[in-house]
């Protein structure tokens, strides 16, 4: 895992599958692959997207000049790459470019997560014999293969899951019409936004810290972008004062986004605050809710836009990924962001990832259910140990321990006979040194992986990982290199417990021997 903060590129060239968003799954390189060979592209690779938009969009990112980073990284030159397309089963477009640019364009694979699916790749490797070339402005996608009742469904279910229990909707409320689905998790963060910058063009606000992507997605797509990592009461002062003077001197914020709660400290904003600055300020207010889950938590008429990972726990068997935004009508953003959609959106969520994602999800409370009780049993847990001189547990992040908790408390969802809203599935816990993490992380008898809403638990040594060249960088926001990501699974709670007091164990010993030393 360390390994991989300093040099991911030889971890995954090492996996036999990874998750398709970080690298093309070996059915969609398959596909492509293919598709180089029928052409005769000798030194050529090639990205795959089942929409002329995001092929488009992946050229500008390669051949941008922002691309170069001045060491070991430049543009694509324009006449090197070229978009072409194919059809099989299905009509997809290929991004070609020389082999030796593969790390510079491989950057729009990894983070707007646009690009085509392994079912998508799967469906058409089985159609090999009916490949061809056809002409780029005539290529026109089989819509029965993102479209169709299977889609209505979903949004159908969606729309149950946002009005059971609510707390904050107003009239009037989201229907099936103002549910939109992306590829991926990340998508659905990264289009909404493309649609508002070539619509309102100005600086975006992330409010809190937020899953790595997000972080890089901002950064590198838009003219400007403000970070305000901590995401607590402190930090929304210092947010009140930049809007003010940002709308004094003339300048344009277009969005706030926000994690509710953020990743991986579990942070939770102060949404009416944010909501009063959005409109204070005249800004478009979108908020990720896929920690809390639709299931525990209830910000659909705070917000404007309503953006959530159906990957994790919605679909809750780490095996389809998929995105989703939601317009809230009782919002004052609504008639200019619904027009914005309407005009820009093209579906891309292949239908075999819709009919996986509509599978697994009938299951989504009653797994949900589980995962809440299994997390916060094991917070509980490990609360004990913080508490304890001998232990080598630092401090647990949770909703429910966190002093922000009181604001993700407000919009908690109403009890239900079938149903009882908690905390999430996902916690960090924070060892009182590298060392004593090593141990914990090591001994701890779970799944090791970035994942998170999984059937089975979960641990990544989060800060390390992902920001293991940034460790100074990530120590300003409380993310320190002895910090655990825990996502927890649907396992026999006494089990997790018994591994967990193992990997506890273990840390402490490595707590005692150095302190005898």
């Amino acid at each position: 895992m360390e390994k991989y903060a300093f040099d991911s590129a030889s971890v995954l060239s090492s996996f036999r599958s990874w998750y398709p968003r970080m690298q093309p799954h070996r059915d969609i390189e398959s596909l492509a692959g293919n598709v180089l060979e029928y052409i005769k592209a000798d030194g050529q690779s090639c990205l795959l997207f089942s929409s002329l938009q995001s092929a488009t969009e992946c050229v500008d990112y390669a051949t941008s000049s922002r691309r170069d980073n001045g060491v070991d990284k430049s543009p694509v030159p324009s006449e090197q790459i070229s978009l072409r397309a194919f059809c099989a089963k299905d009509c997809f477009f290929a991004v070609i470019f020389p082999v030796e640019k593969r790390s510079v364009v491989a950057g729009f694979w990894g983070t707007p997560g646009s690009g085509i699916s392994s079912r998508f790749a799967e469906a058409n490797l089985g159609h090999l014999h009916d490949v061809k070339e056809v002409d780029v402005a005539e290529s026109i996608r089989k819509a029965s293969n993102f479209d169709g009742p299977v889609y209505k469904v979903r949004r159908a279910r969606i729309m149950d899951y946002l009005h059971r229990a609510a707390t904050t909707l107003q009239n009037p409320s989201p229907n099936i019409d103002d549910v939109y689905f992306f590829p991926t998790g990340l998508a659905a963060i990264y289009k909404p936004h493309t649609y508002m910058l070539s619509h309102f063009g100005g600086t975006t606000v992330l409010f809190g810290m937020a899953f790595v992507n997000t972080v890089i997605l901002f950064e590198e797509f838009g003219l400007n972008h403000k970070f305000f990592g901590r995401g607590d009461d402190n930090d929304m002062d210092e947010l009140e004062k930049y809007l003010d003077l940002e709308h004094r001197r003339g300048g344009r914020v277009q969005t706030i986004w926000a994690e509710f709660p953020s990743n991986p400290l579990l942070t939770t904003p102060n949404l009416d605050r944010l909501r009063q600055l959005a409109d204070t300020y005249d800004i478009v207010l979108a908020i990720d809710d896929t920690l809390g889950s639709w299931s525990n938590i209830d910000v659909t008429g705070k917000t404007d836009i309503l953006v959530t990972s159906l990957t994790k726990s919605f679909n809750g068997y780490a095996d389809v990924i998929a995105g989703s935004a939601i317009l809230n009508p009782a919002s004052k953003k609504y008639p200019v962001l619904k027009s914005l959609f309407n005009e820009s959106y093209i579906p891309e969520l292949y239908v075999g990832d819709a009919e996986a994602v509509e599978r697994n999800s009938r299951d989504y409370l009653s797994r949900t259910t589980t995962l809440n009780y299994n997390a916060s049993q094991l917070v509980q847990y490990l609360s004990t140990c913080v508490s304890d001189p001998s232990s080598a547990v630092h401090r647990v992040y949770y909703p429910s321990l966190n002093p922000s908790g009181k604001y993700y408390e407000k919009v908690l969802r109403l009890d239900n006979p079938d149903f009882t809203p908690g905390y999430g599935c996902v916690f960090s816990v924070e060892l009182v040194d590298v060392e004593s993490a090593i141990a914990f992380f090591n001994a701890l008898n779970v799944h090791k992986s970035p994942h998170l809403g999984a059937p089975f638990t979960l641990a990544i040594p989060y800060t390390v990982v992902v920001y293991g060249s940034k460790l100074e960088w990530a120590a300003k926001y409380n993310l320190r290199p002895a910090l655990i990501r825990i996502s927890a699974g649907l396992e026999d709670i006494n089990s997790l417990l018994a591994d967990f007091k193992m990997a506890v164990e273990a840390a402490s010993q490595i707590q005692t021997k150095q302190s005898k030393s």
